[in-house]
């Protein structure tokens, strides 16, 4: 039986591996073992280990590797300590495979571990861009060459990673993991959302998150001002906005800090550390199940990546997530105060716009991501033609 490492960061990313851990946890041949680590282990981030072991999957490993959410140097000495424990970890289970998750920093220290141990490193996500100002591309093309195989969600980014130079038998097109856990309809009920959030939804709503732009960092506050403003304006015409803190990037701190100091007093403004999966998603269904008026507001790349399966319109703010394949429901607008007001009243009240998201498609939509990855690594022999690598131009 293969062992199997995954590791997990932070509370976005580990809602996209569900799919893939249940199904290597569900088949014959495959054995996993969890490392945990990041944000997931911080409270002021929502301490989302809890969640995880509230869905049923054993941590083998909680792995501290410090702070990255104060400046890009806190960022590179938590990667620095992250190699170093991961390291252990490895030694420690001695997996045959590892499986790396998209392009946050601590994922980057995983792949950087998984690689110098000789160990067969799967990435998933690879191959997708994002132009904006993120270190983001440029942490996925390096997770990319460190690992020996590719899961990819689009044909865009399969061609992008055969154009890296990578051997064509080691990409797979799986589409975006986190569609199945959606297909499952399992989410907060409309009731409960009603309770926990204090909805009327009779009133229109707004869900909100900007998350840093790493290599703009010394700009994180300039680039929030105008969104907050959006916000407050929005809160006193009578919008609920419901306000959620960033990831634990570089910059991160600002955010909240900002966030706690500006946000007006309002009945119609709620602030909350983490929704988890369940809340978001039964959130963005309302839309989809036409019981409430409500849209995705920030720079997340869930915002171009799942909100089009649930037909909800999406103001994309500023440069995050430029470059991102995405559908029709989307509204890019600048770090401009009015532009993203006039983008919000367009995605809650322009019926043609709504029309258009209704209509619209999700092209990371293949379904059954999880499963195919599970064989996918049932397939693959743990051999040295499998850890050669070879250049392809």
């Amino acid at each position: 039986m293969k062992k199997i490492a995954l590791f997990t960061g932070n509370r976005a990313e580990y809602g996209l591996q569900i799919p893939i851990l249940e199904a290597i946890k569900n088949h014959p041949n495959l054995d996993y073992c969890l490392f945990v680590s990041g944000a997931h282990l911080d409270p002021a981030y929502g301490h989302t280990v809890e969640e995880i072991e509230s869905d049923g999957f054993k941590i083998h490993e909680h792995i501290d590797i410090g702070k990255g959410d104060t400046d890009l140097f806190s960022t590179s000495y938590a990667i620095s300590k992250g190699i170093s424990e991961i390291t252990k970890c490895i030694e420690k289970h001695t997996p045959d495979i590892f499986i790396v998750y998209a392009d946050r920093y601590e994922s980057f220290a995983a792949a950087i571990s998984a690689s110098q141990t000789n160990t067969v490193t799967i990435h998933i996500e690879g191959g997708d861009i994002t132009e904006g100002g993120a270190l983001d591309d440029s942490v996925r093309h390096a997770m990319t060459k460190l690992s020996h195989f590719h899961c990819v969600t689009n044909q865009e980014a399969f061609e992008r990673i055969k154009a890296m130079g990578e051997e064509e038998w080691r990409i797979k097109l799986v589409g975006y993991p986190a569609i199945d856990l959606i297909s499952k309809n399992d989410f907060t009920k409309p009731e409960n959302l009603k309770s926990i959030f204090e909805l009327d939804f009779n009133q229109p709503i707004l869900v909100f998150t900007q998350h840093s732009v790493t290599t703009q960092f010394e700009e994180v506050t300039s680039q929030l001002i105008p969104s907050i403003n959006a916000i407050n304006r929005c809160a006193n015409e009578g919008i609920k906005c419901i306000v959620t803190y960033p990831n634990n990037d570089a910059g991160g701190d600002k955010i909240y800090q900002y966030l706690d100091s500006n946000l007006i007093d309002s009945k119609n403004i709620l602030l909350t550390k983490s929704l988890g999966r369940k809340n978001y998603w039964g959130l963005l269904n309302l839309t989809r199940e036409s019981i409430a008026n409500i849209i995705c507001v920030g720079n997340s790349s869930s915002g171009i990546k799942e909100t089009a399966t649930f037909k909800c319109p999406t103001v994309n703010i500023g440069s995050r997530q430029e470059g991102r394949l995405r559908g029709t429901n989307i509204i890019d607008v600048t770090y401009n105060e009015n532009e993203i007001y006039n983008g919000i009243q367009k995605a809650l009240f322009d019926d043609s716009f709504k029309e258009q998201c209704r209509n619209t498609n999700n092209p990371y939509e293949i379904g059954g991501a999880g499963k195919l990855i599970a064989e996918l690594v049932d397939s693959i022999e743990i051999n040295s033609i499998t850890r050669t690598k070879k250049m392809t131009i």
